[in-house]
Parts: C-alpha cells; sequence; structure tokens
C-alpha cells in the first residue's frame, strides 16, 4: 500500500470513528433532552391539577378538596425528583462519553457506573434548589389558600 493510501485509509478510520463519538453523544443528549422535557411538563401538570383542586375547593360544600392538593404535590415531587436524577446520570455519562477515546466508543447507555455520585441519587435530586423552591412555594401557598377559604 502506498503512504497516501494509507493517510486515506488512516483518515476514513478517523472520520468513522468521530462519526460514531459524535451520534453516540447525541444518542445521550437525545435520552437528557426527554428527561428535562418531562421535568417540564410535570410542574404543568402540578400546576394545573392544583388550579383546579384551588377551584373546586372555592365552594362551600367542596372545600376538603384542597386537601387532595397536598397529596398530589408530593407525588409529582417524587416524580420530579426521579426524572431530574436520571437527567444527571445521562449528563454524568455524556461528560465521561466526551472524554472517551474514539476507539472506546460501545454505545453503552448504562449509567449503573454514575449512581456512586450523591447529588445523583432520587433523596439527593428530590431536594435539589430547584426543585425544593419550586414544592416548597407550592406547598405554602396551598396551605394559605386552605386557611382563607377555611
Amino acid at each position: 500500500m502506498t503512504t497516501s493510501k494509507k493517510l486515506e485509509s488512516s483518515g476514513k478510520r478517523k472520520k468513522n470513528n468521530m462519526e460514531n463519538k459524535q451520534k453516540h453523544l447525541e444518542f445521550i443528549q437525545g435520552t437528557i433532552n426527554r428527561m428535562a422535557g418531562n421535568l417540564f411538563f410535570l410542574r404543568g401538570w402540578t400546576i394545573t391539577l392544583i388550579t383546579g383542586l384551588f377551584a373546586l375547593s372555592t365552594k362551600e360544600t367542596n372545600q376538603d378538596y384542597i386537601l387532595i392538593a397536598y397529596f398530589l404535590i408530593l407525588i409529582f415531587w417524587i416524580l420530579d425528583g426521579y426524572f431530574l436524577s436520571q437527567e444527571r446520570l445521562f449528563r454524568d455519562l455524556y461528560n465521561h462519553v466526551r472524554t472517551l477515546d474514539e476507539k472506546s466508543i460501545d454505545f453503552s447507555m448504562d449509567t449503573n457506573e454514575f449512581r456512586k455520585n450523591k447529588k445523583n441519587r432520587w433523596l439527593q435530586s428530590m431536594f435539589s434548589q430547584t426543585l425544593l423552591v419550586f414544592y416548597l412555594s407550592l406547598l405554602i401557598v396551598t396551605t394559605l389558600i386552605y386557611y382563607f377559604f377555611k
């Protein structure tokens, strides 16, 4: 094989390997985007359902509907924490794959290695600053409205 053919062949292999790395990162980014979309979707549903329960509880006969809001806030908070922990796991996987050599790309989406990181745990994610501010403010507003209508 001539030198120019060897260079051309190695250039194609390098390009293919870079394409593999780029494609793997795109897969991971797609998953991160879905998790972020789920977080946004859950918060939208939380606000919608809580507002609906506030509307139902304004009638004198249905004041206890607002108590269901506490249960819904807790359920959505747990789900939101789960999706945030998953998003964090995939962000760590993305950072790991980003630094890998092109030959090491195996298209794995396994995040078990990153579960050791404390910030990626479900409970830690539930009490992250963003979720804490959102859900605690919902709990406070719900409590204020409950006592205002009672």
